[in-house]
């Protein structure tokens, strides 16, 4: 994760207010949400295989917006910005959807959230000051093991409970050590 002070003046490659392509592909993975909520909260028997359907079509958009910004250099503030948020969004529905299900102790997704949410309290800090907080390789793990878990659980078959408990347990650990990480480097600059 490098802090990385924001040059107005620097030209990159981008489309009007930013919403290029892969912005685009973010916006496409915030809005693919709420329809996996709707599956994800259904109590139809074929529920879990659309919304697992979903789940993986969105955190592939995550793979590929990434992709395309850095291929075609067109990595802007805004996609800074949102390609978090959309990961949160993502992660955060299947979490509490399968905390309902009680399929998932609350505990595990609250250790979650309250990492998620400080770090992106200090982005948000961050970006008041032009600066911006680019993820580490221990985020990025964290989010392919939550990606993975969450996966593995929506689909509810009783034979992927437990790779998925422990892809999510991995996911809970790396997101401890990730969040510290994040707030011992940059909270003291920041403030």
């Amino acid at each position: 994760m490098a802090l990385q002070q924001s040059d107005p003046s620097a030209s990159q490659p981008q489309t009007r207010h930013g919403l290029n392509w892969p912005n685009r592909i973010t916006l496409i993975r915030i809005f693919l949400v709420p329809i996996l909520l709707v599956f994800l909260i259904s109590p139809r028997g074929w529920s879990p295989i659309i919304a697992a359907t979903i789940f993986l079509i969105a955190a592939f958009t995550d793979w590929l917006d990434g992709h395309l910004a850095r291929s075609t250099n067109q990595i802007t503030r805004l996609g800074q910005l949102l390609d978090p948020i959309a990961d949160k969004l993502l992660v955060t529905a299947a979490l509490v959807s399968l905390v309902g299900r009680q399929q998932v102790p609350a505990w595990i997704v609250v250790i979650i959230l309250c990492r998620e949410l400080a770090v992106t309290g200090l982005r948000a800090m961050a970006a008041d000051r032009h600066v911006i907080i680019a993820a580490e390789v221990y985020g990025k793990y964290k989010m392919l093991f939550l990606i993975v878990g969450a996966f593995l659980l929506v689909l509810n078959l009783p034979e992927l409970y437990w790779p998925g408990m422990v892809a999510l347990g991995v996911g809970l650990a790396l997101s401890v050590v990730s969040g510290i990480d994040y707030l011992r480097k940059y909270l003291a600059q920041i403030l």
